[in-house]
């Protein structure tokens, strides 16, 4: 039997075609989970019960066991006993590694993306910048911080350091968190002076220099944590009154 392959209709339209993912209910848990940890939105040691968060969902539990499970293997969550999961509690050592590590792989893929950036691409980064400048909303702020990272990273068109960058934020969310409340608002105008920086660089095709603002802007929350008081670690979960 003869069976046709390709028609007329095959060429340049059907191939920007991308495959439709289909996402299960475990998926769209893992990615809210996801975000709200990059965004900085639970505090170290924070407790999850699966039961409690697919009621919360409107789930059952075991997608909700999926998920965070998911989310301990990328060690942004850690099992505790009991079936319950926490988020880590903090400790300087590890803020330094996590810095240090989104330093060098951020500040990578920010050089590999300027060859890379449209023009609409760096309207974007403009508008998230704007934004950001305008806003006091601290949910906003850490929206739009995140936006504004990875439009820029995500034109590095790498399929490796992507996720690695993805763990990290996630491992990151709580020290970001810790580091705005020992300082807030960490949302004046200084806040995107780094952005602003990041953008020069870009338009003058400048690696160093974005390179420099990157870890800039990286470095601010980290460089809170390094100041704080002996007792803000001792506490472990790096609560503040």
């Amino acid at each position: 039997m003869n069976i046709q392959t390709t028609s007329k209709f095959d060429g340049p339209g059907l191939d920007g075609l991308a495959p439709v993912r289909r996402e299960t209910v475990q998926d769209r848990i893992y990615r809210q989970l996801r975000d709200a940890l990059i965004q900085a939105r639970f505090d170290a040691g924070e407790i999850f019960l699966a039961g409690d968060v697919a009621q919360r969902m409107s789930v059952s539990s075991m997608p909700v066991r999926e998920a965070l499970a998911r989310l301990v293997s990328e060690r942004a969550l850690e099992a505790m006993p009991n079936r319950r999961v926490r988020v880590p509690l903090l400790t300087l050592e590890r803020a330094r590694d996590i810095a240090q590590a989104r330093t060098l792989i951020e500040s990578e893929l920010a050089a590999r993306a300027i060859a890379n950036l449209t023009p609409s691409d760096i309207e974007r980064l403009e508008m998230l910048t704007t934004e950001y400048e305008e806003t006091r909303d601290p949910q906003d702020v850490a929206t739009l911080n995140h936006a504004f990272h990875f439009q820029l990273y995500e034109a590095a068109g790498s399929s490796v350091f992507m996720p690695i960058v993805e763990s990290l934020w996630m491992q990151a969310g709580p020290y970001v968190r810790a580091a705005a409340k020992l300082h807030s608002p960490l949302t004046d105008l200084a806040a995107t002076l780094h952005h602003r920086g990041i953008l020069e660089g870009i338009a003058a095709g400048d690696k160093v220099r974005v390179a420099s603002e990157l870890t800039a802007d990286i470095s601010q929350s980290f460089a809170i944590l390094e100041r704080a008081e002996p007792d803000f670690w001792n506490q472990g979960h790096g609560g503040v009154s």
